[in-house]
């Protein structure tokens, strides 16, 4: 009998869970049910079967018990998993929501993977706008096409212009069910915004989300050409609305340099500009705002503090005046579009004299405020009475002179490609690869020879940049930027012979470091700032800021290398339009496409320090568009790392303004502005340039072929075709 009851008990604890629920609150319910099971068996065996029967039952009452407890212990042990799992969640969520960055499982510890930078074609402002024809449209589909852009979370961020233009060239596409709108990893150059049907977003062979009327999909194509991420197959029969890349861009181009030209039109027919030259002048255009005001709005209020100038840019204002003793304001005229009005208050704050009030259906005008105005550009009785014979920006270091003409290195006079041999490979990059070489018949000296592949360059449309590359390092004489010493060219690869840094990669370092104490940083950025002050004063723009782009020579001082996205911008005060940088890293304008100059790069300075002092950067996304919408958000949104002090805090903010005119360093004060900055407090700004301060990483370095400092990386197995378009024909 005992036998069958320990039989019962061991169907009733394994069985007992409810239909085979099983686990924990199965294994509970077994308990229970066996603990009710006994005590009805107890009074049974008591009346029946005597003592035996009744010591057996308490035995098993007993192993119930320790079940029971056993149970319990299991229960804790679940409830201690579940809160780690929600403490882990939870980690998760803050990490994405800090903009951090996790390494992956199978890397080591600490490790990040390095950034990538992108580009889109080559563009200059000297090019004739293509011809866009636009697409007549249902009043309904326009309203469609205008709410999905507008629901965006990058296309928002257009203004209402830039939305209609493109509304107006999109045109349709029809697709049958079954086939694809997208497939993964085609090259993609277009937008979409559905119409008409389903469809489905697929990745790994699996669905993970669908689109439907006024969804948009496909936006990362309209900023540079870039593998599709995911495909979209219809579900059904479809139709969608089709956004081309160049149209998007030249729309972008176009807007923002009418409504800039417009902007200098308008300060060149105000009195007290109309002597500025024209970099002053596009300074000035930059830091003007847009402001609207509805119907009878007081713009400027009689007797109040005036700060602020204004030039009406739509719509009409009425100027009033109120005399002493009278409540009743009498009109003295109307002003009309292009006129303007306050600019006393760019020479002196005053109390206005008159009111000025917006008249139907309201008024919209560019507004300037003084203090910004003198901070960012000066007294304009100072640039009035300014000789421009002069250069308005110099930099504090070097001349732009010396940048003008190429370099000549007489020690590799007649050296010729085949007279070097390959010690390792030091880098790997997009387009190619860098290799430590050597002389054959010299081994006591070192080189970095960049092998970058020339039929890829051609597919990607970035012939101007290497070109760019190669023609601002051929005159670049900074002891802060890596040496361009020759260049050369086969049928497969072009070729750049510069100066080997074997300290490795500041990247590298902060990988295995995690991150920079604030001596180093601090280092590192000042290295930084004068190779920007250098090239900056010779009109070039760097945009390709980050630490994997950052090297140590072998004393430990910082150089910046790979020039890859650099361009000289000339006339002084000229923008330029290529999407190009590491997302981590870009301007908002560059996002935007709104135009950009060497504000970017200041930017991008800003980014640095958080990067070198966070050991990751503030801006992250699980792809592009979500690091770009995350640096849209500005850096307002971003959570600072306990170990950065609210000046280091203030010094990145400042760096990292959304609007490019208000950033340190491309003010009135210039580049100069940041080595004041407190966080510099007692550097040596001097013993940097001289080379007489000791750097705080010092890198140990064997001899001249010594490529410990550097990864491993193993041999490209992928030998690209001959190419014999002739573009490279200078190097």
């Amino acid at each position: 009998m005992c036998h069958a009851l320990l039989l019962f008990m061991g169907n009733a604890i394994s069985g007992g869970g409810g239909g085979g629920g099983g686990g924990v609150g199965g294994g509970r319910k077994a308990t229970e049910s066996t603990r009710s099971d006994v005590s009805d068996l107890k009074m049974t065996t008591t009346s029946t079967a005597g003592a035996a029967t009744a010591a057996a039952v308490s035995e098993l009452t007993r192993d119930v018990e320790r079940l029971k407890a056993a149970m319990d212990e299991k229960d804790r042990t679940v409830e201690q998993l579940a809160r780690a799992v929600e403490d882990i969640r939870n980690m998760l969520e803050n990490a994405a929501s800090n903009q951090f960055i996790l390494p992956s499982p199978q890397a080591p510890p600490h490790r990040l993977d390095k950034k990538k930078g992108v580009s889109g074609e080559c563009s200059t402002s000297t090019e004739a706008p293509m011809p866009i024809l636009k697409q007549s449209k249902p009043i309904k589909t326009k309203h469609l096409i205008k709410q999905a852009l507008c629901k965006n979370q990058f296309l928002k961020n257009l203004n209402t212009n830039q939305i209609s233009e493109i509304v107006d060239v999109m045109y349709t596409k029809d697709f049958e069910a079954g086939s694809y709108v997208i497939r993964k990893g085609d090259p993609g150059c277009c937008l979409y915004v559905a119409d008409e049907g389903k469809l489905d977003v697929i990745q790994s062979g699996r669905v993970v989300d669908s689109i439907g009327p006024g969804e948009v999909f496909g936006e990362m194509a309209i900023l540079y050409n870039c593998p599709r991420t995911a495909s979209v197959r219809a579900v059904q029969d479809v139709k969608v609305w089709t956004l081309e890349r160049v149209a998007y861009q030249q729309i972008m181009k176009t807007s923002a340099m009418r409504r800039f030209d417009e902007r200098v039109g308008f300060l060149k027919s105000v009195p007290l500009m109309k002597d500025l030259n024209e970099e002053f002048l596009s300074k000035i255009a930059d830091v003007l705002k847009e402001e609207f005001y509805p119907e009878g709005h007081y713009i400027i209020k009689q007797d109040t503090l005036g700060d602020k100038f204004y030039i009406l840019s739509e719509g009409r204002v009425k100027v009033t005046k109120t005399n002493k003793g009278e409540d009743e304001e009498e009109e003295f005229g109307i002003l009309e579009q292009g006129e303007f009005f306050g600019e006393v208050a760019l020479l002196k704050k005053d109390k206005r004299t008159a009111n000025v009030v917006a008249m139907h259906p309201g008024a919209e005008c560019l507004t300037l405020d003084r203090e910004p105005f003198v901070h960012f550009i000066g007294n304009l009785e100072e640039l009035k009475n300014k000789k421009y014979t002069e250069l308005p920006r110099k930099p504090s270091v070097q001349s732009p002179v010396e940048i003008k003409t190429k370099t000549f290195y007489p020690e590799l006079f007649r050296v010729e490609l085949t007279d070097f041999e390959t010690v390792a490979t030091i880098g790997v990059g997009g387009f190619g690869r860098v290799d430590l070489v050597c002389l054959k018949l010299d081994k006591n000296r070192s080189y970095a020879m960049k092998k970058l592949k020339k039929q890829h360059i051609v597919d990607m449309q970035q012939q101007e940049h290497v070109y760019n590359e190669k023609t601002i390092l051929e005159s670049c004489t900074s002891p802060f930027i890596g040496k361009l010493y020759q260049t050369y060219k086969d049928n497969r690869y072009v070729y750049m012979l510069m100066e080997a840094c074997l300290g490795g990669e500041v990247w590298t370092l902060l990988r295995d470091r995690r991150c920079f104490d604030d001596n180093a940083a601090c280092f590192v950025i000042a290295c930084v700032v004068e190779a920007l002050d250098y090239l900056h004063g010779a009109d070039v723009v760097y945009r390709d800021l980050k630490p994997e782009n950052l090297l140590l020579d072998q004393q430990g001082f910082v150089k910046l290398v790979d020039f890859g996205f650099a361009k000289r911008l000339q006339p002084r005060g000229k923008k330029t339009w290529t999407f190009c940088g590491t997302p981590e890293y870009v301007a908002p304008e560059v996002v935007l496409n709104k135009g950009h100059d060497r504000a970017v790069d200041f930017w991008a300075l800003g980014i640095l320090v958080y990067e070198l002092l966070a050991g990751i950067p503030p801006f992250s996304g699980k792809d592009p568009m979500d690091i770009y919408n995350a640096i849209l958000k500005g850096i307002g949104a971003v959570n600072f790392p306990r170990q950065m002090n609210k000046m280091t805090q203030g010094l990145v903010k400042q760096l990292c303004r959304g609007d490019p005119t208000e950033r340190i360093g491309y003010q009135k004060g210039g580049i100069q502005d940041i080595r004041r900055h407190e966080w510099f407090k007692g550097f040596d700004w001097t013993g940097l340039r001289n080379k007489s301060i000791i750097p705080p990483i010092v890198p140990h370095i064997n001899n001249p072929l010594d490529s410990s400092n550097f990864d491993i990386y193993p041999e490209d197995g992928d030998v690209p075709p001959d190419e014999s378009s002739g573009w490279d024909a200078e190097f």
